[in-house]
């Protein structure tokens, strides 16, 4: 069978790589899972799925991920935030796995990332793995093969997992590498089989470029009103905070669920498909990522699984908790067929409190809210990690920090910017815990979550009594129709009042000394709101 599909305008030999055992350009998914199994990269599943695994990484490196420290970006990078790279180390880097990649197979992706054509960018990827071709053809968006002929890609990332960095030699940390070269426009990646290296690449770039051009990169799901794209919302959040399980609303048309653009026009996905996690999955709870994992060439990385009956075990954490499936986004019913919606009425800060402090859900300010997009809190509960034998905060500023490549008061500023344009409406959303910490509490009812989104959403929560939270200073809401009114305030939850008062103070403060960081950049009315 011939695997080649289409001729690219530009192929590698004019990127200069050249030598290569075989080059297979823009296969579709059949030929892609064919390849994926015969070359033995992964089981056949369920359905026609691909089942891998991703080895010693299942989950992202960004200790190993550097900026190439070039004179062009010298005075834009977050270098605190950013691991800098020397050219000369990047060339030798380069040149290396130049030299490794003779005589091998590689797959070639042409693809776009981001949904309005004034703001795309044209990626190419080029990676040994088959499986990690399918997986980037289901995260970007398609082109059309009359598109593809004249294809000419702006960036170009190439994947060898075999490859090992010499960190003496390649300026890095390890044999693992995740170098970025905006010069060049060019991403290595090396000794990491983890498919999402792949896709958080492709978002770091437009975190980079987008700013530049007025438009406000995302670390969000975003979905919008049936029938309705000016009925926006958009849904910050650190992975395990419900990004994904909660912007899939069977009553609402998701736009998607993971990177978004917001541009004068309004938002746009960067992808062309879904990253969802699987741990603890359940058709009952939901249904539409569900019937994904048995859907033909849908992903799924790092799931236990039946080797006799290939049935998947999603509640099997022993690979990692950190188990997921990729698929393209038609395969959500309710997906926009456009990716794009207007500017967004509503923006959904979401956080997981496993101290049990914070209330369901909590209206903020325009100040308020860039002091908690800044702040990128969520928590660790006791025992999802090695050491950790109590609630743990993370802060991760702009709800993902690791994607950042400029300083955070950049995105901080063209997010006021915009609310105070378009008058969004914004909320501090806490799908973590209620009635104590984690190990006294109890998870934050899901069904409740969802009925305060949609009161919110709707319109409807404009319209009832809130009260000033004494901790945070934002407002909060007093009664809620379908609500026991206890649950909307932590304190009453909780079995001993000034148990719940020492940890809401031990929580404001540590949340202080974090944003004690931001204070020399942020105006007086943010600062107003750092202090409640």
């Amino acid at each position: 069978m011939s695997l080649e599909r289409v001729n690219p305008r530009r192929r590698l030999e004019d990127q200069g790589i050249t030598g290569l055992g075989a080059a297979h350009y823009n296969l579709l998914e059949p030929a892609l899972v064919q390849a994926s199994i015969t070359r033995g990269e992964g089981t056949l599943g369920l359905g026609g799925t691909v089942l891998v695994s991703t080895g010693v990484h299942t989950g992202r490196s960004p200790k190993d991920k550097f900026v190439v420290r070039t004179p062009d970006v010298e005075d834009s990078i977050w270098w605190e935030n950013n691991a800098p790279m020397a050219p000369e180390a990047f060339e030798r880097l380069h040149q290396d796995m130049l030299a490794h990649m003779q005589g091998r197979e590689y797959f070639v992706q042409d693809l776009y990332a981001g949904a309005d054509p004034a703001y795309r960018l044209d990626v190419r990827l080029v990676t040994e793995l088959a499986w990690h071709g399918l997986f980037i053809r289901h995260m970007l968006r398609r082109p059309e093969a009359s598109e593809l002929a004249t294809f000419d890609p702006e960036f170009t990332i190439i994947n060898c997992p075999t490859f090992r960095a010499d960190p003496a030699r390649h300026g890095c940390r390890s044999e693992t590498v995740i170098a970025l070269n905006f010069e060049r426009k060019l991403v290595l990646i090396g000794a990491s089989e983890y498919g999402g290296e792949n896709k958080k690449s492709v978002f770091s770039i437009l975190n980079y470029l987008l700013p530049a051009r007025g438009v406000m990169p995302m670390h969000c799901s975003a979905n919008h009103a049936k029938g309705d794209p000016s009925e926006a919302a958009i849904f910050f959040g650190l992975s395990g905070t419900g990004k994904t399980t909660l912007s899939a609303d069977p009553e609402r048309t998701l736009i998607g669920d993971d990177e978004h653009g917001w541009s004068d026009d309004g938002i746009f996905n960067f992808e062309g498909g879904c990253y969802a996690k699987t741990i603890n999955l359940s058709r009952e709870a939901e249904p539409e990522i569900y019937e994904t994992t048995t859907r033909f060439a849908s992903v799924l990385e790092n799931v236990v699984f039946d080797p006799d009956t290939l049935e998947m075990d999603f509640d099997d954490d022993s690979l990692t908790v950190n188990a997921r499936v990729a698929y393209p986004l038609e395969a959500i019913p309710n997906a926009s067929d456009t990716s794009r919606a207007g500017v967004p009425k509503n923006i959904i800060m979401l956080t997981c409190d496993a101290f049990g402090v914070l209330p369901p859900i909590a209206r903020l300010s325009p100040a308020q809210a860039m002091y908690h997009f800044l702040s990128g809190f969520t928590a660790k509960a006791a025992g999802t990690e090695r050491g950790i034998t109590e609630p743990q905060p993370t802060f991760s500023t702009c709800f993902g920090a690791p994607f950042m490549a400029r300083r955070p008061e950049v995105y901080g500023k063209l997010l006021q910017a915009k609310i105070a344009q378009h008058g969004s409406s914004c909320w501090l959303v806490n799908t973590g815990w209620t009635g104590g910490a984690y190990g006294t509490g109890k998870r934050m009812p899901i069904k409740a979550t969802r009925a305060l989104l949609s009161a919110a959403l709707n319109g409807w929560l404009g319209n009832v009594e809130f009260r000033k939270d004494p901790n945070f200073g934002f407002e909060v809401p007093v009664s809620v129709p379908g609500i026991d009114d206890a649950l909307l305030d932590p304190r009453q939850t909780w079995a001993d009042g000034a148990a719940y008062d020492a940890q809401a103070r031990k929580l404001v403060g540590m949340f202080a000394a974090n944003f004690a960081q931001y204070v020399p950049y942020i105006d007086d009315e943010v600062k107003k709101a750092a202090l409640g």
